[in-house]
């Protein structure tokens, strides 16, 4: 629920008084320090306005009718203001005008709308372009992005044109303080990140790109490999245990063809082939480039 007030009052303009002496009254809402004047189409003699108790004066049937009025525009605004509270979604000034209008506010994406278009559509993608590996990534990200949100500010969604800089900083910060996440595993969320709000620039969703000045910390991964003769002695190295033998032979296995884990994984034996100089090959796609 938002905690900002609403304010309501009636303001004449005495520098609009027609011929018959009466100037047009109009409302003004102000929420969140922002102001939305509009006609109530009433109009007023000005010695017969109290701004202070905001009505006609004095009492009489005409000024009657005419508070009642003012009285119903009040009571519409503010019902206005509740309903777009109870939606617990963000909106300004203008979109509880629109709402007093009797017309829904004006959609403004959020980071979950492209989140979840960007992981819908990749979803779809299992099996076609992308895997169900890659598309868990990216909805983990989703999930540390809601986990910032409502640690930094209490509630699960934010606007796409109010994302800066300091949002992205702030992130990255939460990611090393609160999850404790090792340099890579940070480096990579605010990448995947990055891609879905690149959608959502392509998309005119948000208009500035907040990656434009941000640089998020690179790290350098220690790259850890055998030399030969290590590679040798492990091969000649004989586990008593079964299991623990096969794990070595896959990982010399490896080593050999140059094929990730994964892709050793899927090899079959359609894989094999005899090549036009008579050796066996193994011909498969790449899990990468697949």
């Amino acid at each position: 629920m938002h905690k900002y007030k609403i304010n309501i009052l009636f303001i004449i303009e005495k520098i609009k008084i027609n011929k018959r002496g009466e100037c047009p009254l109009k409302c003004r809402i102000t929420y969140m320090g922002k102001r939305k004047p509009f006609s109530t189409g009433l109009f007023i003699n000005p010695d017969f306005w109290d701004s202070v108790q905001q009505k006609a004066i004095p009492p009489n049937p005409e000024n009657d009718i005419m508070n009642s009025q003012l009285s119903l525009i009040k009571q519409k605004v503010n019902q206005a203001f509740l309903l777009l509270q109870m939606e617990r979604k963000e909106f300004n000034v203008n979109d509880i005008y629109r709402k007093y209008k009797g017309k829904e506010p004006l959609e403004e994406k959020t980071v979950q709308d492209i989140m979840n278009y960007h992981n819908n559509r990749m979803k779809k993608l299992i099996g076609i372009e992308a895997t169900f590996t890659s598309w868990e990534k990216y909805h983990q990200t989703q999930n540390h992005i809601t986990d910032y949100l409502l640690f930094k500010y209490k509630k699960r969604d934010f606007l796409l044109k109010k994302l800066n800089e300091k949002f992205l900083y702030d992130f990255e910060y939460y990611l090393q303080t609160e999850k404790r996440f090792k340099a890579s595993t940070i480096y990579k969320s605010i990448q995947r990140f990055r891609k879905m709000i690149k959608l959502g620039i392509s998309m005119d969703y948000i208009k500035k790109d907040p990656f434009m000045l941000f640089k998020a910390k690179r790290y350098k991964k220690e790259i850890v490999y055998l030399s030969v003769s290590e590679l040798n002695k492990l091969k000649e190295h004989q586990f008593k245990q079964e299991r623990l033998q096969q794990v070595k032979d896959m990982f010399i296995f490896c080593c050999y063809t140059g094929l990730a884990y994964r892709e050793m994984n899927n090899l079959e034996e359609k894989h094999i082939i005899k090549n036009f100089d008579g050796n066996l090959w193994i011909q498969m796609k790449r899990q990468k480039n697949q």
